[in-house]
């Protein structure tokens, strides 16, 4: 699972390995002490899992990483990949900086495709897999400030699309959750007492809510739910 050290990964991280029994590959970029209370937390919990660092904006390095821990693990099936990584680098577009731009979209969008496109050559030929890719109420309907964040999850919405369309035949579910507002480290310098007022349910949502849907996503119960976008946003926008 990429971008699994804090926050909403770190839910969904716990999750997998509490709920379908899975030994977590937790991957970071740079917050190794964080990754580690993932970890711990896991373990605490009776589950298994380990810390793989790398940055999936960088494509040789990540194919490294993922390469090594296949030839490691030869007997080892990886089911299930949650593309979770990503950032934001808020701006209105006529003040946004080309490095805003590139960061966010690099992360969240070709990150998806430098893990996806070596993580699926094992599933396809494994015959088995569940790809989950953290969208987001951004790239469903845009947000002022977050044309870069908009665009990125955007993006990995079509790409869900045509890739799950790819791999059907082999067993192979692709799918994407689109949270709107969720109590997590991304939205902690939002005004929640404010925004919850647009929230049908008024509240924000918990990062354990979302848990729990990627969970049924990954497990064998959604065999026949592929190139689908789940909203979890307390009917903000569906």
């Amino acid at each position: 699972m990429t971008g699994a050290s804090r926050g909403l990964g770190r839910a969904v991280a716990i999750n997998l390995a509490k709920d379908l029994g899975l030994h977590v590959l937790i991957n970071y970029a740079s917050n190794q002490a964080a990754a580690e209370e993932t970890l711990k937390a896991i373990v605490d919990a009776g589950g298994s899992a380990e810390l793989m660092p790398f940055d999936v904006a960088d494509h040789d390095t990540t194919k490294q990483n993922l390469e090594e821990w296949f030839s490691k693990n030869a007997d080892y099936q990886l089911e299930v990949l949650v593309n979770n990584a990503g950032i934001t680098k808020d701006n209105l577009m006529v003040f946004m900086e080309e490095e805003q731009f590139d960061q966010v979209v690099n992360i969240s969008l070709k990150g998806m495709y430098n893990v996806t496109r070596h993580v699926l050559q094992h599933m396809v030929r494994k015959r088995y897999g569940r790809i989950i890719n953290m969208a987001s109420l951004s790239g469903l309907k845009g947000v002022p400030g977050q044309v870069n964040y908009s665009a990125a999850k955007g993006g990995m919405i079509a790409a869900t699309k045509a890739l799950s369309q790819e791999v059907a035949k082999r067993k192979i579910t692709v799918n994407a959750v689109a949270p709107g507002f969720i109590t997590s480290d991304m939205t902690k310098d939002l005004d929640e007492n404010q925004l919850k007022s647009y929230v049908p349910m008024n509240r924000f949502g918990e990062p354990e809510e979302v848990a729990d849907l990627v969970s049924f996503l990954a497990s064998k119960k959604a065999a026949y739910i592929t190139g689908e976008v789940i909203n979890i946003n307390g009917g903000l926008y569906s």
